[in-house]
């Protein structure tokens, strides 16, 4: 196919946060949201990971179950299950403990309805 580009599991995004990111972080870029592959400086280009399962940080003190729809706070750059405000990026593949530092996440859109 002629206009076939790549797979799309990795895409390059120029750094939006001003203290930088660190690989395996999170990124959202507008409603692009990946994990990022490399460190990277503010407004770098990096590859980020938008398919696939990671650890990633989350909302202290927060338990989460597994198979619950994850959002991405941008503002404090980690996982909760508040909707209001944040960024969905997919679902919990594990539990997670309050006092867990990460949740194990399956980046996904899902649709809002569920269906």
């Amino acid at each position: 196919m002629r206009n076939y580009v790549q797979p799309g599991d990795s895409l390059a995004v120029s750094v939006p946060y001003s203290g930088g990111v660190t690989a395996g972080q999170g990124v959202l870029v507008g409603a692009l949201f990946g994990v990022a592959a490399v460190d990277g400086a503010q407004n770098a280009t990096i590859e980020v990971q938008t398919k696939g399962v990671f650890d990633l940080t989350k909302e202290p003190s927060l338990a989460i179950t597994a198979g619950a729809r994850v959002f991405w706070d941008n503002t404090n750059r980690r996982i909760t299950t508040t909707a209001t405000g944040n960024f969905q990026v997919g679902l919990a593949t594990a539990a997670a403990l309050a006092a867990d530092a990460t949740v194990r996440v399956v980046l996904l859109r899902v649709p809002a309805s569920g269906a």
